[in-house]
């Protein structure tokens, strides 16, 4: 027999965020400021890979491996923590995630030679990588099904608010050391360990998933053993999805990598200051994402909605990669971040409902991050281009518009997803008639 979770319908006329509890806001909270400070860490690196170049003698291209690296043992920590998050619960390895990634990019602060801090970038990765795969079951398995697309944007567009502190970060508190020799990239990496405060308070006010809950407590009832969760992802039922999910990330990924990479680069190349652009993108990604989320969960649903997305992306490329009129830029960067980049806005929500509750740790969080790491791959496309002829803003645009083809297409070969109930038990594991309550759920 099917188990199934049928949460409460949504109350006519009331605002979403006023049907969330504090407990279920919490558990937003700790994976949301999660992966804004992991989005910090991560970007705050391309403010200073000059200063790094100058540091340690390095070439653009070894300079650049400090990202490629970052982003390829994401998947490491993505399925390290996901597997960890299916078996011991999801807030320890999200805990555990922000530590190590905390710990690492202060560490990195103190390179002594491009190989530490190589090595370190690497390490930082894992913790990276962590966070996604376990906050986001976290969060997601407290909700109602009706509210999952919302909040699976605002959960995503925190990657966006992170780079925005970066941006400012780089602006207020990088000019107030950089007048000594090699100091003022370093305290940017040191500001890193400001996470590990979150690591207490998700320990003392955070709860555990109630469907992670219920499953392990089925599962030492009835004496049942647990899968390996990797290896359960490539048994015959779930190998279509593992397999659909990644392709899919890996399309979302070449369309991230292809609109924001280089364009710091572009605009440079133009004579126009950055920051300004780089901010309003982001700050189009972390509107449109909820809005696109929340759109998702009306009659377009998941597919509908990423199909209509990525499409209008690749409408805004003219925009946002060819035009060189600042007016025209300045709502191209706004249009390509609501839209191009929105696509994110139903990735947690897409990837968590397409896996069972055993492993929707180690399955989304394999996806995502396998597609993180072949997506690491389109700066360097990009740059191959440019050397074969074809201008930047040309080569931004045809990625783009590959990508967002891609997505687009990609989408429909799962099934549609948008009001799929969470199974807190898997299929035939449940005696019959058994029914078990959680908050704003039954599980039958």
């Amino acid at each position: 027999m099917r188990v199934t979770t049928n949460h409460e319908p949504p109350t006519p006329g009331r605002p979403w965020y006023h049907e969330l509890t504090r407990e279920q806001w919490r558990a937003f909270a700790g994976t949301f400021l999660g992966w804004m400070f992991d989005g910090f860490d991560f970007t705050v690196l391309t403010f200073i890979l000059i200063d790094i170049q100058k540091s340690f003698a390095v070439d653009t291209v070894l300079a650049g491996a400090l990202g490629t690296v970052t982003l390829v043992m994401r998947l490491v920590g993505g399925v390290i923590a996901g597997a960890a998050a299916d078996k011991w619960g999801r807030r320890l390895p999200l805990m555990l995630s922000i530590l190590w990634f905390s710990i690492f990019a202060f560490l990195s602060a103190f390179s002594t030679s491009y190989a530490m801090l190589f090595a370190l970038r690497a390490l930082f990765g894992i913790g990276m990588g962590g966070v996604w795969a376990a906050g986001m079951p976290l969060s997601l398995e407290h909700l109602p099904a009706h509210l999952r697309g919302v909040v699976s944007g605002l959960l995503q567009g925190g990657f966006a608010w992170g780079f925005i502190l970066a941006a400012l970060a780089f602006r207020l508190v990088y000019p107030m050391f950089n007048g000594y020799p090699g100091l003022g990239w370093r305290v940017m990496f040191g500001i890193g360990l400001a996470p590990v405060l979150l690591v207490p308070w998700i320990r003392a006010r955070v709860t555990e998933s109630p469907v992670w809950l219920e499953r392990r407590r089925h599962m030492q009832a009835t004496g049942r053993t647990e899968k390996t969760p990797l290896v359960r992802l490539f048994q015959r039922d779930l190998i279509g999805t593992t397999l659909q999910c990644a392709a899919l990330m890996t399309a979302f990924m070449f369309s991230y990598y292809s609109i924001v990479f280089w364009y710091a680069t572009l605009l440079r190349a133009r004579g126009v200051e950055p920051l300004a652009y780089l901010v309003i993108l982001n700050l189009g990604q972390a509107l449109g994402n909820p809005a696109w989320g929340r759109i998702s969960d009306g009659p377009l649903g998941r597919r509908g909605a990423v199909t209509l997305t990525a499409l209008l992306g690749v409408a805004a490329v003219p925009l946002f990669a060819l035009s060189t009129s600042p007016a025209l830029m300045l709502v191209g960067a706004a249009a390509m971040g609501i839209c191009g980049i929105g696509i994110w806005g139903m990735a947690p929500t897409y990837l968590t409902e397409r896996f069972p509750t055993a492993v929707r740790g180690v399955g989304p969080g394999f996806a995502f991050h396998a597609g993180a790491a072949l997506g690491s791959m389109t700066p360097t496309v990009i740059g191959y281009l440019q050397q074969r002829g074809v201008a930047l803003p040309n080569a931004m645009g045809l990625l783009i518009a590959i990508a967002g083809l891609s997505v687009a297409t990609l989408i429909w070969l799962g099934p549609e997803t948008r009001g799929r109930l969470f199974v807190a038990l898997d299929e035939g594991e449940r005696p019959e008639g058994a029914t078990v309550r959680q908050r704003g759920a039954t599980v039958r």
